[in-house]
């Protein structure tokens, strides 16, 4: 066995090397995994051994795709988080939540009309009754639609005549009155005005809390996406990350995505400035369509329930200008992650990437495209990510986030194809998961319990999961959530415990591949961290 300052050993470690847990002991020097060796080869006793017995150790969780600028911002005192069970609710629970900030723009997010009972999309009437001379902006769950009052079109100077930016919609009635709802590119344009009485402490706190809750869960890394396509709005803060690592209070890993742009200045100076290992940068997000829910997601064939004839959604950046952008980034070595959720956004992309491989060949150093979300496919479609090397960015709970919601604009034919875990991996395609947060929380275990059950972690539906045939094994699951968000992170120092690999860690209080966990499913909700360690260091111990 080779020197170690730290050794880590437990009856159940994960290598994700293969499907088994063994009685191993992952030996650290220098925030370092040095040697693996056998548990029984090592003395329990001995100054430098953290023993856990019966616990579940492996890589630590890395999620693949969240937003965190407003999941630290939602979960703060700054502004509330709240689905709601109807516009009435939603309105009530802002002015309780007006007590605790008695001055300045009521902030929330997390509503979704869909969910309500009675649905329906909400309007300004309510919030005016309410709050008539007080900002309030209310983001939906999926951050797409803004629900807003009166006085709030009026601080924003936004008027029935006022015209929305490139892809966005500000909602008249049939007077052509607005409505208060604003939706995609101009509902998250107007998040930098909103947000601006926020001081850096204020921001500082809300990311140092919600960092420390991600290590409470066992991640140990994350990839912070882009929120939009539009100059300035990627709400990436990497002021927020410096000033947290430098005071030694950032428990995470870091990597940036900022928006793929013409003008890549602001890609660069990430890309020349953060260069691991807390923080990197290695490539670019794009859009190229919307939501299934609210039908921007651009599909093949229209919706079943269409809002207007030949309702498909649409992109949201001409194909000729992803295309141009795709090629250039890719040309530069540098990988992009574009945000697709419809089969025809899907589709194209797939063209782009299939193109920018024959035409500049693979990207150095093992670099990957990677697309988000791949909610619906066409079928020939599913096979082409492993053809093309593309990583798929999934979130599984998303898949009952809209229960039924797929059946009702896509139809059940669609519906076998979309989140088709178990198909990627029976085609060798590399799957990382994430959460979208603040779309969902980052809960570790929902995101597993949700890849092997397909169902939703709260109320446990539908009872054998939704689609059942692309249920896939915890083993998989494991890898998705750590060697694979890994990959779609561009590194190769995280996500397996292995030797040469930085010692970064989960410590469950349940071995998750054991039979009675695949028995029992619900025993993954009910497992908890015991500790989580980044370069060999307790970044959260229970």
């Amino acid at each position: 066995m080779r020197p170690a300052s730290t050794i880590i050993t437990s009856n159940h470690v994960f290598t994700g090397l293969d499907d088994a847990a063994r009685p191993l002991a992952v030996c650290i020097q220098d925030g370092i995994i040095v040697d693996i060796v056998s548990r029984e080869s090592i003395d329990l006793a001995a100054d430098n051994v953290t023993d856990y017995e019966d616990a579940f150790i492996c890589a630590g969780f890395h999620d693949g795709h969240l937003h965190a600028f407003h999941s630290a911002l939602y979960s703060s005192p700054l502004a509330t988080d709240y689905l709601g069970t109807s516009e009435a609710d939603c309105v009530r629970h802002m002015q309780e939540f007006a007590k605790t900030r008695p001055t300045g723009w009521l902030l929330s997010q997390g509503w979704r009309e869909y969910r309500w009972n009675p649905s329906g999309m909400p309007s300004k009437t309510s919030l005016d009754a309410a709050f008539p001379d007080r900002p309030v902006a209310m983001y939906s769950g999926d951050a797409h639609t803004l629900w807003v009052n009166s006085c709030a079109l009026r601080e924003l100077g936004i008027t029935a005549d006022s015209i929305p930016p490139a892809g966005g919609i500000y909602a008249k009635d049939e007077n052509g009155e607005l409505t208060g709802i604003i939706q995609e590119a101009a509902a998250m344009e107007l998040m930098p005005r909103i947000v601006g009485e926020f001081s850096n402490d204020e921001i500082d706190d809300a990311y140092r809390s919600f960092t420390q809750r991600l290590a409470a869960q066992g991640i140990t890394s994350i990839c912070d996406m882009s929120l939009m396509a539009l100059p300035g709005l990627d709400f990436i803060r990497e002021d927020v990350y410096s000033r947290l690592d430098e005071a030694g209070e950032l428990p995470v890993r870091v990597t940036m995505f900022p928006t793929l742009l013409d003008d890549t200045s602001r890609f660069d100076a990430l890309h020349e400035r953060f260069r691991g290992p807390k923080l990197t940068a290695p490539g670019y997000k794009q859009f190229f369509d919307g939501v299934s829910s609210m039908h921007t997601a651009y599909v093949l064939e229209p919706y079943i329930n269409p809002h207007f004839e030949g309702d498909r959604g649409r992109t949201t950046i001409a194909y000729e200008d992803m295309r141009d952008l795709v090629l250039r980034a890719n040309a530069a070595g540098h990988p992009v992650r574009i945000h697709t959720i419809g089969d025809q956004a899907i589709h194209l992309a797939l063209d782009i990437f299939e193109e920018s491989l024959a035409a500049n060949g693979p990207m150095p150093d093992g670099l990957r495209n990677t697309l988000e979300h791949l909610e619906n496919f066409q079928p020939d479609d599913m096979a082409r990510l492993a053809k093309l090397d593309v990583i798929a960015s999934v979130q599984p709970p998303h898949i009952t986030l809209d229960p039924l919601g797929p059946e009702r604009d896509l139809g059940e034919d669609r519906c076998r194809y979309m989140w088709p875990f178990k198909t990627f991996l029976d085609d060798g395609t590399v799957m990382a998961f994430g959460t979208d947060s603040p779309v969902v929380a980052p809960r570790s275990m929902d995101v597993l319990f949700c890849a092997v059950t397909r169902q939703d972690p709260k109320s446990l539906w539908p009872e054998g999961g939704w689609q059942p045939q692309e249920r896939i094994g915890m083993a998989d699951a494991l890898r998705a959530y750590t060697a694979g968000s890994a990959a779609a992170a561009e590194r190769s120092d995280i996500g397996l415990l292995k030797t040469g690999l930085r010692a970064d860690l989960a410590i469950l209080d349940t071995d998750l591949l054991s039979p009675q966990v695949t028995a029992e499913p619900i025993r993954i909700l009910q497992t908890k961290v015991l500790a989580t360690y980044l370069d060999g260091k307790t970044t959260f111990i229970r």
